[in-house]
């Protein structure tokens, strides 16, 4: 399991009189659900991309388990993220013209250039878990639910430490939203995960073990 220790983190966009992220310290225990919350603009979307190396700050340390991921050259900082890391956004970033069950291996076939037998029964499971019945049904014949349902999958197929989602809930009906918010969670603790959400749901929000509040790409604990 990964823990997170963030250390002076700043990042500053050209053309802005303020930084969007300013935060001296922050740390989160192994395994533990968190929530990241805040107006619109107010950094969420930045932490969460600095934090799962999507994007680099312009200082300091993003330490996990000891290693920090902002000392990484760019290949090396998308194989860590390949090999820890387990997406969910708003978008679901799926392939049309691809089955439920192909979506969810595609990364791990490219990025291995063939599918183990593990993954793939992975996959399999992790499809029943999240209630896809049909893990042969095209992607755009799906629900956006549904779709969701197959982004988690996909997220978690090799078995991460770490799980990040921005907004997941956001583009979903409430009825889909809490049952993707409730897959999340329970996916996540039965795997030991560290979960990391970005998010405007209060439903959502209120069910994690710490809640952190963004103003003006600063820190506040909720």
């Amino acid at each position: 399991m990964s823990s997170l220790i963030l250390r002076d983190l700043f990042l500053a966009y050209p053309g802005l009189d303020r930084p969007a992220l300013d935060i001296p310290a922050l740390e989160i225990a192994p395994g533990g659900t968190v929530a990241v919350t805040g107006p619109s603009g107010c950094g969420k979307t930045s932490l969460i991309h600095v934090l799962s190396g999507l994007e680099r700050a312009s200082r300091g340390q993003v330490e996990w388990q000891g290693r920090d991921i902002e000392a990484l050259g760019e290949g090396e900082r998308d194989r860590w993220r390949a090999d820890h890391v387990g997406l969910v956004m708003q978008e679901f970033h799926l392939f049309p013209g691809l089955t439920a069950f192909q979506n969810v291996v595609l990364p791990r076939r490219l990025a291995r250039l063939r599918l183990e037998p593990a993954i793939a029964d992975e996959a399999k499971r992790l499809l029943a878990r999240v209630g896809i019945d049909n893990i042969r049904q095209p992607i755009e014949t799906m629900s956006r639910g549904q779709m969701q349902r197959v982004a988690v999958a996909r997220a978690l197929v090799a078995r991460p430490g770490i799980i990040v989602a921005d907004e997941p809930t956001a583009s979903l009906d409430p009825e889909a939203g809490a049952a993707v918010g409730d897959l999340l969670i329970e996916l996540a603790r039965d795997a030991g995960a560290t979960l990391l959400v970005a998010s405007h749901d209060t439903r959502l929000i209120t069910r994690m073990d710490r809640v952190l509040r963004l103003e003006f790409g600063r820190l506040v604990e909720a």
